[in-house]
């Protein structure tokens, strides 16, 4: 697996979270998942209207920071399940596999989406 990074999150751990059936491309990297994370980086951005990528350094340290990344990994193996379901043992696997990302990510979401988290979080 090649390690690539967005600035939230590494592909490795948008791969891992696509689960151990995922395509052999994406696992071993012909595809690369680092455009899936920075879709997700960018979503971030709009919604918490802050230059998290730009500012990441001052907010990494928060206890957040996790949060940020799991949305990004999360989002990215959404995108990378969804590229090439073959490899899963079903297609309901996989959509399993994305019904749970999605909902995890709406978790996050929410809480992203509250002032007074942006305000402790300093954006």
């Amino acid at each position: 697996m090649r390690l690539m990074a967005g600035t939230l999150a590494l592909s490795a751990g948008t791969i891992i979270k696509c689960g151990a059936n995922v395509s052999s491309n994406i696992s071993d990297g012909t595809v690369d998942v680092n455009p899936f994370i920075e879709q997700a980086e960018g979503y971030l951005c709009a919604l918490t209207k802050y230059d998290l990528v730009g500012n990441w350094a001052t907010i990494s340290g928060a206890s957040v920071s996790p949060m940020l990344t799991e949305y990004c990994e999360r989002s990215g193996a959404v995108e990378g399940i969804g590229y090439d379901m073959s490899s899963y043992t079903s297609r309901v696997e996989a959509e399993d596999m994305i019904n749970v990302h999605l909902f995890e990510m709406g978790k996050i979401k929410e809480v992203l989406g509250k002032a007074d988290v942006q305000d402790f979080m300093g954006v």
